[in-house]
């Protein structure tokens, strides 16, 4: 196991962050969701297919409730 660091974030967007764990599953606590996230940001490799428009706008969508955009 990777050793861990603490990062403080805001309370509301922590509470998003719960909100759409519960709503949409696929996470298990916020800092899944917060690693999984700054790993796809800040991955340099190339994707390896587009997106079509329309799951473009579901991950904005997505983003948008949790606040990021």
């Amino acid at each position: 196991m990777a050793e861990k660091i603490q990062v403080e974030i805001r309370k509301d967007l922590y509470e998003k962050a719960q909100k759409f764990i519960e709503e949409q599953g696929g996470f298990n606590s916020v800092e899944e969701l917060i690693e999984f996230l700054l790993e796809e940001a800040l991955s340099t490799e190339e994707p390896s297919e587009q997106l079509s428009k329309e799951d473009e706008e579901k991950v904005k969508e997505r983003l948008r409730a949790l606040g990021y955009i």
